[in-house]
């Protein structure tokens, strides 16, 4: 299936692209939404979530994103936890490294594949936590160097 368009404004053969960019699809920028911080002058109210890898060892997805296990995290809806567990990853953009198809590594995240992790709540509206992961080793070796 492709992404081409061809508005009716148009006249002629299809570009065969369109304006669609890594990263700005509803999901991600649901997600990204999710995980801006809301201004309140309480503590926040907060779920914990257990992000569980689903796909197979062998999956070529995982080629991409090292799997990470299972992590633990408190954050305000699942596309949030997402976030929050793809910041403890490594960012392109803190060492000598290059993007593959954005200007950071953070949308490149196993975490925010539905095929690779699943997101299941455990625990719904805490105000005793502070946002971010719980429990669980996030690698920060996801991004090689240019220089080793």
């Amino acid at each position: 299936m492709s992404n081409a368009t061809n508005e009716e404004k148009h006249v002629g053969p299809s570009a065969g692209t369109s304006p669609t960019e890594f990263g700005r699809s509803v999901e991600s920028r649901a997600q990204i939404l999710d995980s801006t911080t809301a201004a309140g002058s309480g503590p926040e109210l907060l779920n914990i979530y257990r992000l569980v890898p689903i796909a197979q060892a062998d999956d070529p997805r995982w080629d991409n994103s090292p799997c990470q296990g299972e992590v633990v995290v408190a954050a305000r809806t699942p596309g949030d936890a997402r976030i929050v567990a793809a910041e403890r990853e490594l960012d392109f953009m803190e060492i000598d490294s290059a993007p593959a198809e954005d200007v950071t590594t953070r949308n490149a995240s196993a975490f925010r594949s539905e095929k690779l992790y699943t997101v299941i709540e455990v625990e719904h509206s805490r105000r005793d936590l502070r946002r971010g992961v719980l429990k669980g080793n996030i690698s920060v070796d996801t991004v090689k160097p240019v220089q080793i």
